[in-house]
């Protein structure tokens, strides 16, 4: 944001906007925070910038980004990094939690098991007395 003190002379910088610019973050409906009309995340784009993904590279990969969105984005997460690591850091949490409660509820299947249900069609349309 550029402020211009009473005694600045006028000049070229005054054609340039002085409101803050805000990242374009939505939230949805499962309180997942959502970059600009995209269904991609916070979480994938901050992910990706960290990994050294160029925002043009982003785009590319997904065409619902805007480019001005992706550097807004990160610019967002650059100045307020520790507020959106605690953002990232409860959205892990809860995704640990949720793994977590699949797998007790549905605790994984061995390769004998796999196997098993796989002959058991076979047995049921082998020929009898063979």
């Amino acid at each position: 944001m550029i402020e211009r003190k009473p005694n600045d002379r006028q000049g070229p910088a005054d054609l340039l906007p002085r409101d803050a610019d805000f990242a374009p973050l939505r939230v949805d409906e499962g309180g997942v925070a959502r970059v600009g009309l995209s269904r991609i995340s916070l979480d994938l784009v901050v992910e990706q910038y960290l990994n050294g993904v160029a925002p043009e590279d982003m785009v590319r990969a997904y065409d619902t980004l805007a480019l001005a969105d992706v550097h807004s984005t990160i610019a967002y997460f650059l100045r307020h990094k520790s507020e959106v690591r605690a953002y990232l850091g409860q959205r892990g949490a809860e995704a640990d939690s949720l793994r977590a409660s699949i797998q007790s509820d549905h605790p994984p299947v061995t390769r004998d098991e796999l196997l098993a249900g796989r002959r058991a069609p076979e047995m049921e349309h082998a020929p009898t007395g063979q």
